[in-house]
């Protein structure tokens, strides 16, 4: 696991495809290969810490020594349904990770996340899990969704967003200050309606083209 429970990736290609996302005259169709290119991209750098094991394999020429990642390592939780477009992202590079789901609404008086649908692999405690949504706003619901997954037996887990701003680190980094969070950028706040500023709007309607 990463030292730093913070860590914004400013690559090059993550920053100039973000630049794409934000732009209020993309698509859907090419918002949701943005997100997904994204999502590869930070994938990446998400699992650089996992665990590997020496294995000898027989090239064209002689025998090499190398590294692989062992058994059952990575599971992806999606907290639905902005978080369905950046699944295909990581499972292009794992693509035996098993998928798990958390369905959370916010009660737009309150704010607070109401979960009303959950489902995991069923050896959770085993595995790396990677809990991925594109807005970490509130925090409420990541800090919500990261409660349940521990409930569940998760003992490493990581929080993948595309973007963040103060409020919500705040609340899931006092919440759950062992868990690490990759973002691909902290932007300056919330509005009243608990909208990222300057954020992209809203990540799942965009996605989908829905209102």
């Amino acid at each position: 696991m990463p030292k730093k429970r913070l860590i914004v990736l400013d690559h090059p290609l993550i920053q100039h495809k973000l630049t794409m996302l934000r732009d209020r005259t993309t698509n859907s169709r090419d918002f949701r290969d943005l997100l997904d290119e994204i999502s590869t991209l930070m994938a990446y750098e998400v699992t650089r810490h996992l665990p590997t094991q020496a294995r000898t394999v027989t090239t064209p020429l002689m025998r090499a020594r190398g590294k692989m990642i062992p058994g059952k390592m990575l599971g992806v939780v999606v907290i639905l349904r902005a978080g369905l477009g950046m699944v295909d992202g990581i499972l292009k590079l794992v693509p035996g990770a098993k998928v798990g789901h958390i369905g959370l609404y916010r009660d737009p008086q309150t704010m607070r996340p109401i979960e009303y649908f959950c489902k995991f692999p069923p050896d959770v405690p085993k595995r790396f899990m990677i809990l991925v949504d594109p807005m970490l706003a509130t925090g409420y619901s990541a800090s919500a969704a990261l409660d349940i997954l521990k409930r569940a037996g998760a003992r490493k887990v990581s929080l993948m967003c595309l973007l963040s701003c103060p409020e919500g680190l705040r609340v899931v980094q006092r919440r759950h200050p062992d868990v690490p969070i990759f973002t691909c950028a902290v932007d300056k706040k919330l509005n009243s309606h608990g909208y990222i500023l300057p954020g992209l709007g809203d990540a799942g309607d965009r996605l989908f083209g829905t209102r």
